[in-house]
């Protein structure tokens, strides 16, 4: 992985992360759980994807998306949890 590609999976999962706690109105995470849950989520978000068959579109906006969903079914997973 070259460090451009590093980057740019930080990068996403920042902004996934983030988008994420938002919208599952999750405590603060701050900068490194976000991270941590946007990367996390772009892994599951691509696997259940591909589970499904669906096939969201390339480049860094779609990239964002896949993780943003995972990062949302990681959330909701882990407050479960929690409860």
């Amino acid at each position: 992985m070259s460090l451009q590609q590093l980057l740019v999976l930080l990068l996403v999962g920042l902004v996934a992360g983030w988008l994420a706690g938002l919208v599952t109105r999750s405590r603060r995470l701050g900068l490194l759980g976000n991270l941590v849950v946007g990367v996390v989520g772009a892994f599951l978000g691509a696997w259940l994807l591909g589970l499904l068959g669906v096939a969201i579109g390339g480049g860094l906006v779609g990239q964002v998306v896949k993780a943003f969903l995972g990062a949302v079914v990681l959330l909701g997973v882990l407050g479960l949890i929690r409860r």
